[in-house]
């Protein structure tokens, strides 16, 4: 039996988590960031991670209390590394190695991904077949995986521009809405018509696992000012008009997402989809993906956005195979993986 401590400061959520054995959650804490940045509609680097030096200390005492143990029970200490904002992996990362080396206990170094994929894990109900398609969808990050194994996993499609949680946060801007935009359009999307107006779909070539957001979203703008000598304002279309724009932007991007898999799962000859990030609790994504017509597997709700369960569930599979980082760590901004193709 292990307990993992595990901190993720990767963007704007400050959190800390105790797993044990990889899969039972004995804690996780969570200090979200979203009012500091609301006002600006997106996070703010330096902001980010000055409130994570007020929130780091705090977030991992109140993990250790929630799972009813001291720094001295925990086998190791688990850190989210990469990819993030400089500022913000910093803050974590110097927390980690001061506790593994006051501790005497192994410092385990993880990538933020990565872990996404793995928070299906939590909990220990799924046992995914493999080979398997990961979907990586988030305010940062959407990218296809290949994985063999949650320690065997290849890039294969990712973004050419905008992110998908990214996108909804710039339509949620044209409309009106609050940020962060995913759940209030998601919110939306069930009160509108998706088959009102019919958005883009950039499927790229025949063969493309990439993603492209950036047309579907100038569509958006261009819809809801409409044309030049004529512009209006999101304030000038009714509830109801404003719900379908959602649902259709929605449809169109679940339409988009749902060819690309399908694309990977005929590629890689998947047995399962993966699926992690904050926009895993989308509810469009979750009705729809199953009729893939394989087995799709979601974290639950509590770990779909930023959080250090996941970190701390996957770094047991490096304890147990030895991958223990050096103190010399480093933040790094970019992922581990590199664009592969399919089945290399």
């Amino acid at each position: 039996m292990a307990r993992i401590l595990g901190i993720e400061s990767t963007c704007d959520e400050t959190a800390a988590a105790v797993v044990e054995d990889g899969v039972r959650v004995l804690s996780s804490v969570i200090s979200s960031q979203i009012e500091l940045h609301a006002r600006y509609r997106g996070v703010v680097p330096e902001i980010a991670s000055r409130a994570h030096i007020e929130n780091i200390l705090p977030v991992i005492a109140d993990a250790l209390a929630g799972a009813h143990v001291t720094l001295a029970d925990l086998d190791a200490i688990a850190v989210t590394h990469r990819p993030g904002l400089i500022g913000s992996l910093l803050i974590g990362v110097t927390a980690a190695k001061t506790l593994a080396w006051t501790l005497t206990r192994p410092l385990l170094a993880i990538d933020h991904v990565r872990a996404h994929l793995y928070s299906v894990m939590l909990g220990g109900a799924v046992q995914p077949q493999f080979p398997a398609v990961g979907l990586a969808i988030s305010g940062g990050h959407t990218a296809l995986y290949e994985l063999r194994s949650f320690e065997d996993v290849r890039l294969i499609g990712s973004t050419i521009d905008d992110a998908i949680g990214e996108a909804y946060d710039k339509v949620a801007f044209i409309l009106g809405l609050g940020y962060p935009g995913g759940p209030a359009i998601d919110r939306l999307a069930a009160q509108g018509d998706p088959s009102a107006i019919r958005f883009p779909r950039s499927n790229l070539s025949r063969t493309s696992l990439d993603f492209s957001f950036s047309g579907l979203k100038t569509s958006v703008l261009y819809h809801v000012r409409g044309h030049k000598g004529k512009e209006r304002t999101a304030a000038q279309l009714s509830p109801q008009q404003i719900a379908d724009v959602a649902a259709s932007f929605q449809a169109a991007c679940v339409d988009v997402v749902t060819t690309k898999l399908k694309r990977a799962i005929h590629q890689t000859r998947a047995k399962c989809v993966i699926v992690g990030g904050g926009v895993s609790a989308n509810r469009g994504l979750r009705a729809d993906l199953p009729k893939l017509g394989l087995p799709v597997y979601f974290p639950d709700f509590a770990y779909c956005t930023d959080n250090a369960a996941m970190s701390a569930g996957l770094a047991m599979l490096d304890l147990k195979a030895n991958r223990i980082a050096g103190l010399d760590l480093d933040a790094i901004t970019h992922s581990e993986f590199a664009l592969t193709k399919p089945g290399a």
